[in-house]
């Protein structure tokens, strides 16, 4: 047998926070090393973090990237081991997403990616270019600092592959495995025998499927080994990065880490025989004949094993691939997605307008998950959890572990009712119950007074006394009123927010949470700058349908019972009069419902339709109506599609679970959340400044 223990790993990565993604990398090693691994891939772009987007346009990033791969090459870790980390690299003045390959602190391959990712939420041509000449190497002029450490003046950069004495390996950098003609195919013909591919690949709901599908068939058809790493966490934005880091065999999964987890570095290894590879491929006449026939791949000798004594260990076998049903996806991606952003932002918990109805809820009970996997992650020891909810719990100096969810939930979420003559009695017990159950601070507000005084103010401005439609007034005089309801409540929410932290006796400010999901977005069934609006919004990527699947499994897993009442309520804004014969419902107001609307959605965005193109698609699948009927719904949609357009641009961040987000996209492509210590970088200043009043000093 010729056994190579292999590693691959999920880093939780941020944006330009230089310092702690090096730690985070450093640390990774250090683990594969000590599982015995050879060889250590890491995620895409890992040192400066895949988020960084318009920062890719400054040379600080390119700078501060090499300046923590010297320090990775300085500190021997990379002895004995083949270190494949994610970094920009220029080379010839051209910008390039590349994989650095290190052993015994020397560089031994540049190599840039072939096919960048540039629909939905990537614009990686904004930033990089694709190699463009496939199968060559050329040398490429390290900066002077690697040159210092390393000894070496250039290091090739290209097209290639790695050829150890037993083995061959090549990189594959992320949409690359997405793309019809996929590297791993032509350099498993030629022979390479190991693939490894660094990834920033982002969560939807039921995306994995695909992306462990493309593994599995590329390595059934043609053998091999498949390394996948990808980074984990949120990175600064809208994204949720769902690690799931793997190594695949012939067409099997021998390993497969966590797709939702709380730890910053999971290392996954695994114990192959190469000699399966070659059994495999020797089998298969077919695959044999194209590979006779194939292009040779450059190559890089390395006078190093990748194999080991065959009796250390024994070979890792088939495991069953772990998916997550769609649920499970809802209450842990977002859940993750939210843990990450308030221990960055430094805000010291969360406030959430509650209303009773599933969508309020569904945030609510997001963050009760948060809070069950923080305790669950506190017990199992792990310290950088235990640090921060520390610190957001105003412990820092104490020995405290939090050991009950509700009590945690009561020190990070704070929730309100903002009821009005409007709301009913349902969903103000609803709300109370729920937040009861999870756990938070509770307050019932009744805002009539407030709603009053704008009122009255209106009247003594204009003499004029605008009515709600159920009293005789227009749809103008209707949509204002239900309008500064919900305006007043966006606003209330930020005034608690600052406060009740100071109320409690805490330091900090909340986090607002935002409660319209993507079908409501979509249609722009919401007002402008209510309380839709906020900091982050998990649901806003979500469908309704979707939304009440998760509450449905919630109220079992997760132990909110009040959930089960909560979704079997019509969705209602509560923001016109209830009268004998009136009580307002979400989809009469919208002409539409939410099932429709996600067809509405899908076909808009993922199947390019426009008006037209909609219509004949739907007129063959709602066959219950008449073509007049469809038609008349899609001219209604595109209708309020076009109105509403506008709010997009001010839509809260949210969390992106859905292919068919109509969330705005932003010119300035940098992230909202930022490391606001920025050490390496401040470091870096503070040096170069004493080095500047050393000079002046001499020349005194």
């Amino acid at each position: 047998m010729k056994l190579a223990t292999l590693a691959t790993c999920n880093l939780n990565q941020w944006a330009l926070d230089f310092s702690g993604n090096l730690e985070r990398i450093i640390e990774s090693i250090q683990v594969a090393k000590n599982r015995g691994a050879r060889y250590r891939l890491g995620p895409e772009l890992e040192i400066p973090g895949y988020g960084c987007e318009d920062a890719f346009l400054e040379d600080d990033t390119f700078l501060h990237s090499w300046e923590c791969l010297g320090a990775i090459l300085k500190s021997g870790l990379t002895n004995d081991i083949l270190c494949d980390t994610g970094m920009p690299v220029m080379h010839k003045n051209v910008r390039y997403n590349c994989r650095v390959i290190v052993l015994n602190g020397k560089i031994l391959f540049i190599r840039p990616k072939l096919v960048l990712a540039a629909d939905r939420n990537y614009r990686e041509p904004r930033w990089f270019v694709p190699w463009q000449l496939p199968g060559k190497l050329e040398e490429h002029y390290l900066p002077r600092m690697i040159r210092e450490i390393t000894g070496q003046s250039t290091a090739p950069f290209g097209d290639g592959a790695i050829a150890t004495r037993d083995t061959a390996l090549a990189p594959e950098t992320c949409e690359e495995l997405f793309a019809p003609i996929s590297p791993h195919i032509r350099l498993g013909l030629d022979g390479i025998e190991i693939f490894a591919n660094g990834s920033g690949s982002h969560h939807e709901l039921r995306k994995l499927h695909q992306r462990l599908d493309l593994i599995r068939s590329g390595t059934s058809k043609n053998g091999g080994v498949y390394l996948y790493s990808n980074q984990k966490g949120c990175d600064g934005g809208r994204l949720y990065f769902d690690g799931c880091a793997l190594i695949a065999l012939n067409g099997e999964v021998v390993a497969q880490g966590e797709q939702f987890s709380l730890q910053d570095v999971e290392v996954v290894t695994a114990t192959v025989n190469l000699e399966d590879v070659r059994s495999y491929r020797g089998a298969m006449v077919s695959r044999s004949v194209q590979a006779s026939q194939s292009q040779s791949i450059p190559r890089i000798d390395v006078d190093f094993d990748l194999t080991q004594d065959e009796f250390r260990r024994a070979p890792s076998v088939p495991k069953k691939v772990r998916y997550h049903l769609p649920e499970e996806e809802i209450a842990y991606g977002p859940s993750c997605w939210l843990w990450d952003y308030l221990r960055r932002s430094g805000a010291c918990g969360y406030f959430l307008p509650i209303s009773g109805g599933s969508d309020s809820s569904s945030v609510a009970t997001m963050v009760g998950s948060m809070c069950q996997m923080v305790v669950k992650e506190a017990a199992n020891g792990n310290q950088q959890v235990i640090r921060d909810v520390r610190r957001f719990a105003g412990k820092e100096d104490t020995d405290y572990i939090p050991e009950d969810a509700r009590e945690l939930a009561s020190r990070l979420l704070y929730t309100c009712y903002m009821g009005t003559e409007n709301s009913s009695k349902a969903t103000q017990s609803r709300a109370k119950t729920l937040t009861g159950q999870i756990g938070s601070f509770h307050l019932d507000a009744n805002i009539d007074s407030i709603v009053t005084s704008m009122f009255e103010l209106f009247v003594r401005l204009t003499g004029k006394a605008p009515r709600f439609k159920v009293e005789g007034g227009t749809d103008a005089e209707n949509a204002a009123l239900q309008n500064i309801q919900a305006r007043l409540r966006m606003v209330l929410s930020y005034f608690l927010a600052q406060l009740l932290p100071w109320v409690r006796g805490r330091h900090g400010g909340l986090l607002v949470l935002g409660t319209a999901n993507v079908d409501e977005s979509l249609r722009g069934y919401m007002t402008k700058y209510d309380c839709s609006s906020a900091d982050i919004n998990p649901i806003g990527g979500i469908s309704k349908t979707d939304l009440r699947l998760f509450l449905r499994w919630a109220s079992g897993n997760l132990g909110y019972s009040a959930l089960t009442e909560i979704v079997e309520a019509p969705p209602t804004a509560e923001l016109e009069p209830l009268t004998e014969t009136h009580v307002q419902e979400d989809e009469a107001d919208m002409g539409m419902t939410y099932a429709e609307l996600s067809r509405f959605g899908r076909l808009r965005k993922i199947h390019r339709c426009g008006p037209v193109s909609m219509f004949e698609k739907l007129v063959h699948e709602w066959t219950h109506l008449a073509p007049g009927e469809v038609a008349g719904k899609v001219k209604r949609f595109f209708r309020y599609y076009a109105i509403n357009r506008h709010k997009m641009t001010t839509l809260t961040p949210s969390y992106h679970a859905e292919s068919y987000s109509p969330d705005d996209n932003r010119f300035d492509l940098r992230q909202f959340l930022y490391n606001v210590r920025w050490t390496w970088q401040f470091q870096k200043m503070d040096r170069l400044a004493e080095k500047m009043q050393e000079c002046n000093r001499t020349r005194d």
